[in-house]
């Protein structure tokens, strides 16, 4: 666990040598042999889709990375499944050109997506995707991929923390748990756009003189458009404002908490401790206090640091003192497409 500093008082981790680094997950680039070689027993599609953006990544059958891409939002319930549909065949054409492979060489494909708890939704962007002629094509939610990614598809458990928020996890037993995704209406607490939608509350106060002052004040003034309160509003609440523009602004709210701005600061040890409980709420659920294992965390707010993670860590550690708070054993797009992979060769071993 990471040590238990007062969240406002912890310096970024780039000022002081990174403390959780990011893995690399791509190899180097097969050689024309080796690329046939893979073209003759198939490759691997996995894709992350979520309220900002979408992953593709092939892969081959021994899971090295051939080829990367991406594209805009494709979470169903906030661009519509045609949209959705889109920027995922935008990805998945982007990945097989930097491998250099067509679509036919794909054995199978996994598609995690935010937005896709319903089983009707994710049949429906299942049918969008058959124009890419992939036959073994699987629609999932993002908290399933990223959940087989924070532990290998061992127990553990995973917060996702972007545009929204969900906490999901699975126990030795094989039983599975999720708490939050309601959305930013109902929930996505500790996520980007609960993050934003906190600070501009803390600007009306600060503008009112209700609350403390702030530089969170010029900072929206900054991303939003305006030089007066009455403009910010204007543009807060224009019809063409959309959740994910709002989400946005969570990226200012962190670099001023950084900076030591102590209302924005604040705000992000909330968002720790939010994000803490919906974790140790699964954990209770899945009776996992005296075990073991992994809880990831994948997602824009945790570019925070420890700023959100020592919050974070602090609320498990009162409930499960043996987890172990990290950064996932693959990212989600790898992992869907070890998913992939997985799923063929269950399919081949039950045939």
């Amino acid at each position: 666990m990471i040590g238990r500093e007062t969240a406002c008082a912890v310096n970024s981790s780039e000022k002081r040598g990174t403390v959780f680094q990011r893995r690399s997950f791509m190899h180097p680039e097969p050689t024309s042999r080796q690329a046939e070689h893979d073209r003759e027993i198939g490759l691997f599609l996995g894709v992350d889709g979520g309220g900002t953006k979408t992953h593709a990544v092939i892969t081959d059958a021994d899971g090295r990375v051939l080829g990367e891409g991406t594209a805009g939002p494709s979470n169903p319930l906030r661009v519509g499944v045609a949209q959705a549909a889109m920027a995922i065949r935008e990805a998945v054409e982007r990945a097989c050109r930097a491998a250099s492979i067509s679509r036919a060489d794909i054995l199978a494909a996994q598609i995690g997506l935010a937005g896709v708890r319903r089983k009707d939704l994710r049949e429906r962007v299942r049918e969008s995707l058959a124009g890419l002629g992939i036959g073994s094509l699987y629609v999932v939610t993002d908290a399933d991929i990223a959940l087989f990614g924070a532990a290998g598809g061992g127990p553990g458990v995973v917060i996702i923390a972007g545009t929204g928020s969900i906490c999901c996890g699975k126990n030795a037993r094989g039983r599975r748990a999720c708490t939050g995704g309601w959305g930013p209406v109902a929930g996505d607490e500790g996520s980007g756009s609960w993050i934003a939608r906190r600070a501009l509350q803390a600007v009306a106060k600060a503008t009112d003189e209700r609350g403390p002052q702030t530089s969170l004040v010029q900072a929206a003034y900054t991303y939003f458009g305006g030089e007066n309160p009455d403009e910010l509003s204007t543009a807060i609440y224009a019809p063409e404002m959309t959740n994910d523009r709002i989400a946005g602004f969570a990226r200012y709210v962190i670099e001023a908490a950084r900076a030591g701005d102590t209302v924005a600061c604040a705000i992000i040890a909330d968002a720790g401790r939010e994000l803490g409980t919906a974790a140790i709420t699964v954990i209770r659920r899945l009776q996992m206090q005296a075990e073991s294992f992994p809880v990831a965390y994948v997602g824009g707010v945790f570019a925070a640091g420890d700023l959100i993670l020592v919050p974070l860590s602090q609320q498990i550690a009162r409930v499960a003192p043996k987890a172990r708070l990290t950064r996932p054993e693959m990212p989600p797009a790898v992992a869907a497409a070890r998913m992939a992979r997985e799923h063929m060769q269950a399919l081949a071993l039950a045939g």
